[in-house]
């Protein structure tokens, strides 16, 4: 039996659950939700026209200024209010192959009696699994506002043009990064299944063996964690930069970030597992040749 090969099980086991949960996070309503590869808040959405159209009253103008922080945080909700009155949702989070919907709770804004840490997500639907999808908030926020029935269209929200032109520069990447998962995930399947029948071989081809498909694996993996990462923040960055007006932000996701690159620290730990044992095997075979010589 070759013992060494229990690390590399190991590892390419756990990376393919890892890549696993990667594709499939968020493909159904409360499954994985806070591994999101991005998470637009809209909860203030509107703000801007609230303002506008209240600060032209004088009494309610001189009634912001000399309000106490308490009555600041009673017309903040209102704002919220008024966004959600727009029949959109407080957050959308876009996934792999889905995107999901719905409000924070128990509410949107932290507030002198609401610490951030105390809001929590309650996802209201999903989109159904799509291969190659590609998050387009223009298409889904135009979408919802038609049917809330208000009359009211996203160029009324005066929405950036420049958040389009961001979200359109990533589409081809995201689409290139479900496929290169899928292209991981064969691979990690495959150098799982030969780490497993390595424990019944010896040998230092089948730990060469190994290292191929584990690099394989490694470089693809590696590859679609940077491009995910990169499509985070480049979103993510444009968003805040230009929705920062419209009351419009958004996050890129820490945890979906985390567990991609564990999967790919992984397959490179198993690739270096695999090197140790081939230059030790090739090291105890001299020295069982030269001993059997000189026996």
């Amino acid at each position: 039996m070759r013992w060494f090969a229990v690390g590399p099980v190991i590892c390419c086991a756990a990376s393919l659950v890892l890549a696993f949960l990667c594709l499939f996070a968020g493909s159904h309503k409360g499954f994985m939700e806070d591994y999101a590869l991005l998470t637009l808040n809209t909860s203030r959405v509107g703000q801007n026209i609230f303002n506008t159209s209240e600060s032209s009253s004088s009494t309610l103008g001189q009634l912001i200024d000399n309000v106490t922080n308490s009555i600041e945080s009673d017309i903040q909700d209102l704002i919220t209010s008024t966004a959600r009155d727009l029949g959109l949702h407080d957050f959308y989070s876009a996934h792999l192959m889905t995107y999901c919907e719905g409000y924070y709770k128990p509410g949107p804004v932290p507030n002198a009696t609401l610490s951030k840490d105390d809001i929590s997500k309650n996802v209201t639907q999903c989109s159904n699994r799509t291969a190659m999808y590609s998050f387009d908030p223009q298409e889904i926020l135009q979408k919802e506002l038609n049917e809330s029935g208000t009359g009211v269209d996203l160029s009324d929200l005066d929405w950036p043009e420049d958040i389009q032109k961001g979200i359109d520069a990533v589409r081809i990447s995201a689409k290139a990064t479900f496929v290169l998962y899928c292209i991981a995930i064969g691979f990690i399947g495959i150098a799982l299944v030969l780490a497993a029948i390595s424990f019944c071989t010896q040998g230092r081809l089948s730990a060469l063996i190994n290292v191929i498909v584990d690099w394989l694996a490694f470089i693809v993996l590696g590859i679609a964690s940077a491009i995910a990462t990169a499509i985070a923040v480049k979103a993510s960055d444009v968003i805040n930069r230009y929705g920062h007006d419209i009351g419009v932000s958004a996050s890129k996701g820490r945890n979906f970030l985390i567990i991609t690159w564990v999967a790919t620290g992984l397959l490179l730990l198993s690739s270096i597992l695999w090197c140790v044992d081939c230059c030790v095997g090739g090291r105890r075979k001299r020295h069982q040749y030269t001993a059997a010589k000189h026996g």
